[in-house]
């Protein structure tokens, strides 16, 4: 198939129009992952909040879990697939190094021959993805575009790993974004540090794995490294997310951020001053770390559980490996 050239004009504003999910299919307990870590559920829940976690079989691959999410926010946003002009797939365990999984989820939700590109930035992913979706309608250059953050991080995990292993799950979570009439999407605070490169990476390389000198590369993190740079910086990209919006903490119905850790989620709602009428998302208790589909997962979750309605703001934060970073506040669909 052909693509045609972009014939939509120039927006001055863009929206999130809707939000689609799917989570991992088995609930996996503490208990469940403490043995190889030598570690107990009254550890874990006081260290990161969590209870449970999501997490995939094997027959339920990371595109399964993006299509869903993907035809869920498509019907609900009440467009055709083919009216997507670009599609962005935020994950870091597409297992391909090429071709990307944008395109293929493109082709399975109808989207064909929308631009489909893969984002590489972690727990920051869907902000990005965000970020460009805005940028990419507001300029013509497309009228929707499907935004997905998705992983299926337990394809990554060493159990025997107390770094990170224990915390992560499995989902995707997905946006259309489009044309607005009024402001629904804030400018983006964005950027990296890439001087803590390796503060979350994996153990080896493909090509160590290859030539027989590493085992198959898992996820590692410096917690501590992680912790105090998620709390101290990201409290200060928040604050400037609200800034570059004209919006003030009071302003808020939500504060959505990366499901890292509960004790991070506090500590930077305590840092905002956040007044108790906003709701801070704690799905991180219930479905572990999702990485790149931890914000649409947890945003998608307090709006279907009415704990806050469409319209109202919410500011949305995603910091991971890179260590990257992202940030905006949106009309909440």
């Amino acid at each position: 198939m052909t693509a045609t050239l972009n014939q939509y004009q120039a927006v001055k504003f863009s929206k999130i129009y809707a939000l689609g999910a799917a989570r991992g299919d088995l609930v996996v307990t503490n208990d469940d992952v403490a043995g190889p870590i030598d570690s107990s559920d009254e550890w874990i829940r006081q260290r990161t909040g969590i209870v449970t976690r999501r997490r995939a079989s094997k027959d339920r691959s990371l595109m399964d879990m993006a299509v869903e999410a993907s035809n869920e926010a498509i019907t609900k946003a009440g467009i055709d697939p083919k009216e997507i002009g670009a599609v962005i797939f935020s994950t870091i365990t597409h297992p391909f190094q090429t071709p990307s999984a944008a395109t293929l989820l493109a082709d399975k939700v109808g989207a064909n021959p929308a631009p489909a590109y893969d984002v590489s930035a972690a727990c920051a992913g869907y902000c990005y993805g965000i970020a460009q979706a805005d940028a990419l309608v507001r300029s013509g250059m497309a009228k929707y575009v499907l935004v997905v953050g998705g992983e299926k991080l337990s394809d990554f995990i060493d159990p025997t790993d107390r770094s990170i292993s224990f915390l992560l799950g499995d989902g995707a979570g997905a946006a259309i974004v489009g044309p607005s009439e009024t402001p629904g999407i804030s400018p983006s605070v964005w950027g990296s540090d890439g001087s803590k490169w390796d503060a979350v990476s994996m153990t080896s390389s493909l090509l160590e794995f290859r030539d027989g000198t590493a085992a198959w590369p898992t996820l590692h993190q410096e917690g501590q490294t992680v912790f105090r740079w998620a709390v101290w910086e990201m409290a200060k990209v928040a604050k400037q997310a609200l800034e570059v919006a004209g919006v003030k903490p009071e302003d808020l119905s939500a504060l959505v951020t990366h499901q890292a850790n509960i004790r991070i989620i506090d500590e930077l709602a305590k840092q905002l001053e956040l007044p108790d009428s906003v709701v801070v998302a704690r799905d991180i208790i219930n479905t572990g770390n999702t990485s790149a589909a931890s914000i649409p997962l947890a945003m998608h979750e307090l709006l279907s559980s009415g704990a806050v309605k469409s319209g109202g703001l919410a500011l949305e934060i995603g910091f991971g490996a890179g260590l990257a970073f992202g940030a905006q506040v949106v009309v909440l669909p």
